[in-house]
């Protein structure tokens, strides 16, 4: 009688813990601008975002947020971690078809935090961080269409072929064989209980992944019909009939699924939900094409736009919306090849005022979409003028379960909880988000410089002429006046805190960390040409 009282003590004290202990939804939108959601971009926004918007006005918007990179991958890796992707062996570019683990397996991550705090975690949409494929070099050449002699193609119906191209006995043998087999270093290995997905959208392999393994095994290639119009970039294993259109609605039908089961299991839950759109591949469903007025990927945002508004009718009717924290922000700015040209034409400015767009160091790469509802905390319908960062997820939900992080965990995080309380002081005095070149961007204040000329991804414009670029964001926010020339002693300045925060290992206070590899300087040396022999 005695042990079952105990017993019973112990789960009401549980269960009045677990009720106290917020809930926590990360909504991450995929190549979506600043100026493509309508409460930031009021004036020159015409892409309705009815949704989203709704979720800004029930807390706190923040103006001057920013993901780590100007591309996917390292915003990824930053936003899970609180520690700048620069650190890692990833100095540029993203995460490769079939690559390695990016996130090491000690390395606490958003997941691991929560799941110590006794969470349900889940991971469901786009990872892109990596895994431990099990994929022999023989094996890797099966994945791609064969190579045709050059007297049977030529290189201008190359592509048509590859559409066309019809998986050998051989290939789909060694994809059975791949695809058979437990995939490690994945979300699960990174403290996600749960996780459900497509790793790259526009990459192979074409099916859902579920913690450790697909959903089917790849039987063929995909359809030629999903190579043009920005939509699958690579050419590899699918499964058969493989319909890139269900991806984005499967997303939200799984979040909701694991929102109603931890409701209904009384557990604090954390949901961590990379979308796979606006991002390519612009498989936008039928009852969402030509809505916009504008083109597909304005279509493809107002879809997104209503997956959000799902997750966040289904939490209100599951009755935790009281009791949930909700995170909106986007990896990087919109990508520049969608028809950003023609939108600008017909009155859409993706960047809003900024300049520069996904790939860029300028703020158009990085200042995205940044929003937190917190019920009760949170001011509805404030709006936040202070820097703030991705990587500040981290130590914002430690002090939300209020533990103390380790010297080895979000090196770069700074907690929110100020600001989301009502304080207006900046909470962190300095930035580095990167171009996709690797090209950083270092904040200080409102003071931006930029070791580099140019826009270190693929904007147009910029003065060549200039190796370095200073600007005072508070009266510039266009970055259209580079003052390095002007003002030589404030470059200096800016280089030398660059500096210390790469030697540092950290940009918070505490013990110094290593990196993992030598961190690229820049503005990168020269090596002069070498002169070229005379000859008699």
């Amino acid at each position: 009688m005695k042990q079952t009282l105990i017993l019973l003590i112990t789960l009401l004290l549980q269960h009045a813990a677990n009720a106290q202990k917020p809930n926590i939804i990360v909504i991450l939108a995929d190549d979506l601008g600043f100026g493509d959601v309508q409460c930031n971009n009021p004036e020159r926004g015409k892409i309705p975002t009815p949704n989203i918007d709704r979720l800004a006005s029930q807390g706190m918007r923040f103006t001057d947020g920013h993901s780590s990179s100007g591309v996917c991958s390292p915003s990824r890796y930053t936003l899970l971690t609180g520690r700048y992707h620069w650190r890692t062996k990833l100095q540029s570019g993203i995460v490769g078809e079939f690559g390695e683990p990016l996130i090491a397996p000690d390395r606490m991550t958003i997941g691991t935090l929560a799941k110590q705090q006794g969470y349900r975690t889940a991971c469901i949409g786009k990872w892109h961080l990596g895994w431990d494929w099990s994929i022999t070099k023989e094996e890797r050449s099966m994945l791609s269409p064969l190579r045709q002699p050059a007297d049977e193609a030529s290189k201008a119906n190359k592509k048509a072929a590859a559409a066309n191209a019809v998986a050998t006995e051989k290939q789909i043998a060694a994809w059975h064989d791949i695809f058979s087999k437990p995939i490690g270093g994945g979300p699960s290995t990174r403290g996600f209980d749960l996780y459900f997905g497509t790793d790259v959208p526009n990459w192979p392999p074409f099916c859902f992944i579920e913690n450790d393994h697909t959903l089917g095994i790849p039987s063929e290639f995909l359809s030629r019909e999903y190579l043009i119009n920005h939509q699958a970039s690579k050419q590899g294993p699918a499964l058969k009939g493989w319909k890139l259109e269900g991806i984005l609605p499967a997303l939200g039908d799984r979040t909701i699924k694991f929102i109603d089961e931890s409701v209904q299991k009384k557990e604090p839950f954390l949901v961590y939900m990379p979308l796979t759109s606006p991002h390519t591949p612009l498989a936008v469903n039928p009852e969402w094409q030509g809505k916009s007025k504008l083109n597909l990927f304005a279509d493809f945002v107002m879809e997104t736009d209503a997956v959000v508004g799902r997750v966040l009718d289904a939490l209100e009717k599951s009755g935790a919306a009281d009791n949930t924290i909700v995170v909106f922000t986007a990896d990087n700015g919109c990508a520049p090849y969608i028809g950003v040209e023609d939108l600008e034409k017909m009155g859409h400015y993706p960047s809003g005022p900024l300049r520069g767009y996904k790939f860029d160091a300028w703020e158009g790469g990085h200042r995205v979409p940044f929003m937190v509802r917190w019920p009760g905390v949170a001011k509805a319908g404030s709006v936040c003028n202070q820097l703030v960062y991705q990587a500040d997820l981290m130590r914002t939900f430690a002090d939300v379960f209020d533990v103390k992080l380790p010297d080895t965990a979000g090196e770069d995080s700074f907690s929110l909880v100020p600001l989301l309380k009502g304080e207006d002081k900046p909470i962190r005095e300095n930035a580095v988000s990167a171009a996709a070149s690797g090209i950083p961007a270092l904040r200080s204040g409102t003071w931006k410089y930029i070791p580099a000329p140019g826009s270190g991804g693929k904007g147009k414009g910029g003065d060549q002429s200039q190796p370095v670029q200073l600007y005072n964001l508070a009266d510039d926010l266009g970055e259209t006046k580079n003052l390095a020339a002007a003002m030589p002693e404030k470059v200096t300045e800016m280089k030398a805190l660059l500096e210390k925060l790469i030697t540092d290992g950290r940009s918070t206070p505490g013990a110094s960390q290593k990196n993992d590899v030598e961190v690229v300087r820049y503005p990168r040396a020269v090596t002069p040409k070498k002169k070229a022999k005379l000859t008699k």
